[in-house]
């Protein structure tokens, strides 16, 4: 029996850490779980060092194993990238493309423009994963991110894809029976959905009096009954009344549009959370990269427009 890594495992490895499962592996692969269970024996007893600690309930990769899975990904991005520098047809991406987006973002923009982009690149495989906490940017699980706010790490490439802002905004019914505010301190004496997500800070409310205040603007400590860490969750609160809610300007267009969601201190503007496409600094040259981040931007342009028009023309 030859010794060490063999090709066709990298696939199955990766499957597998990604599955997070011998069942699910078995599933995606389309083979039974003790076949899957038998073929990571095999490599382990080979390679000599365990890759996986298996227990009843959960499986997680050992050290060994996480290496493995890290270089495993590595090896077939480029092997793809490879073959498509190679290919006759440049211009038609393919392999697999693992993204990452945040849960209600993610829901309603990232995976409808996905639907048209495999649409348009039928050869290119799209793994999208929706994440209540973002995975860390440099640890190559995924081959490109969507992010609010760029990112302050040099070792990652940041793609722009649309203008953001955050809003405050509340139901009509909660702000007549609990009036409007008309300072930024007065958030303190009301009812505010509070979303626990990433590293922001929670109950945190910075408010700048104008557009071009670069200062530090002014810290609001708020709270209220209601806390979640789902932003679509947040927002149906908010139309339920119950509540002052902060939340990107994106994920409730629609509800400003329609009059279900009224601004709150329209006059004070919180920090912008512009829209990027974050990415390994490796992956730059790919096809695939390079043309899912393309197509987001172009999808996202339409709505961007359509949203400057009528902010401007609630501002005038």
């Amino acid at each position: 029996m030859s010794s060490g890594i063999q090709p066709a495992e990298l696939g199955f490895f990766v499957s597998l850490g990604t599955c997070g499962s011998l069942s699910g592996a078995a599933r995606e692969l389309g083979i039974s779980t003790a076949a899957v269970s038998k073929r990571l024996s095999q490599m382990e007893s080979r390679l000599g060092v365990p890759l996986v600690n298996r227990t009843t309930r959960r499986m997680s990769l050992t050290p060994d194993g996480e290496v493995l899975l890290d270089h495993a990904r590595r090896i077939l991005g480029e092997i793809a990238d490879l073959d498509q520098l190679l290919s006759a047809s440049k211009d038609q991406p393919k392999g697999q493309l693992r993204v990452n987006a945040t849960l209600g973002f993610g829901r309603l923009h990232v995976a409808p423009a996905i639907s048209q982009y495999v649409l348009t690149y039928p050869h290119v495989d799209v793994q999208l994963q929706l994440s209540v906490k973002p995975p860390p940017l440099t640890d190559d699980q995924f081959d490109v991110c969507i992010r609010f706010g760029e990112p302050g790490d040099a070792r990652v490439i940041a793609k722009k894809l649309a203008n953001n802002r955050r809003l405050l905004c509340a139901a009509p019914r909660y702000l007549a029976a609990h009036g409007a505010p008309a300072l930024p301190s007065d958030l303190v004496r009301h009812n505010c959905i509070c979303i626990r997500q990433g590293d922001e800070a929670y109950g945190t409310w910075r408010l700048h009096r104008a557009r071009g205040d670069g200062g530090p603007g002014e810290l609001v400590k708020v709270r209220g009954n209601l806390t979640t860490n789902d932003g679509e969750i947040a927002v149906n609160w908010a139309l339920d009344g119950h509540g002052i809610l902060m939340r990107a300007e994106w994920d409730i267009e629609r509800y400003l549009e329609s009059g279900r969601l009224v601004q709150v201190l329209p006059q004070y503007r919180t920090p912008d959370a512009d829209i990027y496409a974050i990415y390994p600094q490796h992956q730059h040259q790919s096809a695939r990269v390079r043309t899912l981040v393309a197509f987001l931007a172009q999808a996202f342009e339409r709505f961007a427009q359509h949203r400057g028009h009528d902010v401007a023309d609630r501002e005038t």
